[in-house]
């Protein structure tokens, strides 16, 4: 470019640059002001104060997470499972309920209480404390009870809640799943095969849900420190109490290195914090998906 025509532009350019500058300026310093006083620099504005959530399963483990964390964003948390928890567990920022998502009944008792409910959570999960590899190690009588609680428990709970929503207009479903229903893990096939129904179950849920504004997705986790994941250590014991491993410890770490990319334990508060972003309007476009909190274990295109 010659030079005369080099200076013109350059000119022009500083001309346009003190133009804009100004407005953009005003309007940054304006939203940083806002997003200050706003608290949203600091902290993601999910706005779920004052919404009702149950979660089933929420005595320990997971579910008792997640119903925490629905308490800290102003949430009135109603936790169902089969049994209540101790008292130095129940501190009261759980309304707990004794009920069997097996029962029809009873699920259908707890909705009914609990009309303003907008968000479910199924944090429910049983193994069937026998080691697969291969799966004609177990008997087919050991499949029933893992596929009742696991899968049919979801479907009772989502039949009983999901004509109030579709009425409503409003609502979402979270089912904990598992890495285990992603890849046939043959450590515990009925627990396996179930996962995988009900991750199956969450995208026919989202699609007949869709049309009334409601979503439903699968949270699945990877290895976390549970009673659920310790059961699949004890369940490789032999019958003389050796253990595979000398420690559930050395048992976990060694599955780690092998199966986790990221080589660390998942926790159970990251899959609170990803089932109350789910319940959140910054998902409302988030349905009929499995998201998997697992260090890298399951990868998707």
């Amino acid at each position: 470019m010659p030079s005369g025509n080099r200076k013109l532009a350059m000119a022009n350019g500083r001309c346009l640059l003190n133009l804009v500058f100004p407005v953009v300026q005003q309007c940054c310093s304006g939203r940083i002001y806002k997003l200050r006083n706003e608290g949203c620099m600091n902290k993601l504005q999910l706005n779920l104060s004052g919404k009702e959530v149950i979660v089933f399963g929420a005595a320990r483990g997971i579910g008792r997470a997640t119903g925490l964390a629905f308490f800290d964003e102003g949430c009135r948390v109603t936790g169902v499972d089969v049994i209540k928890p101790d008292a130095e567990v129940d501190d009261g920022r759980i309304e707990y309920v004794v009920g069997d998502v097996t029962s029809t009944d009873a699920i259908a008792k707890i909705c009914e209480a609990n009309p303003s409910i907008e968000h479910v959570v199924f944090s429910v999960g049983i193994g069937s404390g026998v080691l697969g590899f291969p799966f004609w190690n177990l008997d087919p009588s050991s499949w029933s009870r893992v596929m009742e609680v696991n899968l049919i428990g979801a479907v009772n709970v989502a039949t009983a809640f999901a004509p109030k929503f579709a009425e409503k207009k409003r609502g979402t479903f979270l089912f904990l799943v598992s890495v285990a229903g992603q890849i046939g893990s043959q450590t515990d096939p009925p627990y396996s095969a179930a996962k995988a129904g009900l991750i199956n179950f969450t995208q026919c849920a989202a699609r007949d849900l869709a049309p009334y504004g409601v979503r439903a997705n699968a949270l699945s986790p990877g290895m976390v420190k549970t009673e659920l994941n310790r059961s699949v250590w004890q369940a490789g014991q032999t019958d003389d109490g050796e253990s595979l491993a000398d420690s559930y410890e050395q048992w976990a770490e060694a599955k780690l290195q092998r199966v986790c990319p990221m080589e660390r334990w998942q926790t159970s508060e990251e899959c609170a914090a990803m089932a109350v972003f789910l319940a959140s309007d910054h998902a409302r476009n988030i349905t009929g998906q499995t998201i998997n909190i697992d260090g890298g274990q399951v990868m998707h295109s």
